[in-house]
């Protein structure tokens, strides 16, 4: 039976909201925590959710130029006539974690950012600097995505794989599985120190791999999946990450070990090489998810 490669969100209309705070995880992690603005017109799906986020880099008079449609190819493109000391940057993210409104407080949604290189030193890039620098009050908008990690695949035995910039989308995918849930996710991180823990299902096994020194990003995930062995058929593969990791999970599984094509939800995070956003690849994806 085939499925959706993707679950669309309710509504994929801008909204604006307001960094309510920052925590540091990890010498590598930090999580934001949004709120306030229009946060009450968000649709939690659990899972995967992800977004288009834009960061108001130079400076948040360029929010207000960002079209609609900016997540599709023509909104894009009218996206990137903004110039250039005005135009946000815009990067796909994943939900952590959403809370409802409770009393006082109104609706929250957490999203973890992965830092390369330092705010400090001028080696971090423009979203790393940003989630690194940002102070309570800033605003910034999104455009809900919905989901990869289509349900009707499966949540009852899964195969999770991918780097570290899956990590905040398996471990929600892994609060959305049911208690009884089986499987394994293996998660390709750089260090130890990014090796986050999160809540699991029992018979969820999460397998840490911290890669090696000249390492392909995600060619250790994609080798510990080659030695896998596999839960009884059907079964939910997920893989995400680094393009090559996504295309080669799905490759892998279904060139090699069989599985149903319909049965395999992957999408490309970012491609060795092309993390400029004036490049043709890293426009081309970030107008179309790669699923």
């Amino acid at each position: 039976m085939a499925f959706s490669k993707l679950v669309k969100p309710e509504s994929s209309e801008l909204i604006h909201l307001t960094v309510l705070r920052s925590e540091r995880l990890s010498p590598h992690w930090v999580r934001i925590t949004f709120g306030d603005g229009e946060v009450e017109k968000f649709r939690p799906m659990g899972f995967d959710q992800w977004f288009r986020l834009f960061l108001p880099i130079a400076g948040e008079a360029g929010l207000d130029r960002v079209p609609a449609k900016a997540n599709k190819i023509f909104g894009y493109l009218k996206f990137l006539r903004i110039p250039d000391d005005e135009r946000p940057v815009m990067r796909n993210y994943s939900v952590r974690a959403y809370r409802p409104a409770d009393g006082d407080r109104g609706a929250e949604i957490d999203v973890d950012f992965v830092l390369h290189g330092s705010a400090a030193d001028g080696t971090a890039g423009p979203a790393s600097r940003w989630a690194e620098t940002c102070q309570p009050g800033e605003h910034v908008l999104i455009i809900d995505e919905g989901l990869t990690f289509n349900p009707q695949r499966g949540t009852d035995r899964v195969v999770l794989v991918g780097d570290e910039t899956a990590l905040p989308a398996i471990a929600s995918i892994c609060t959305s599985l049911p208690a009884t849930a089986t499987g394994t996710a293996v998660i390709e991180v750089p260090s130890t120190d990014d090796a986050l823990e999160f809540p699991h299902p029992a018979g969820v096994e999460v397998v840490w791999i911290v890669r090696s020194d000249g390492a392909a990003p995600g060619a250790l995930a994609l080798g510990r999946l080659r030695e896998l062995a596999l839960p009884d058929a059907p079964f939910h593969a997920y893989g995400a990450g680094e393009q090559s990791l996504a295309s080669g999970v799905r490759k892998h599984l279904v060139g090699e070990r069989g599985v149903d094509k319909n049965q395999v939800s992957f999408c490309g995070y970012w491609k060795v090489g092309a993390s400029s956003p004036a490049s043709k690849t890293a426009r081309e994806a970030a107008a179309e998810p790669l699923v």
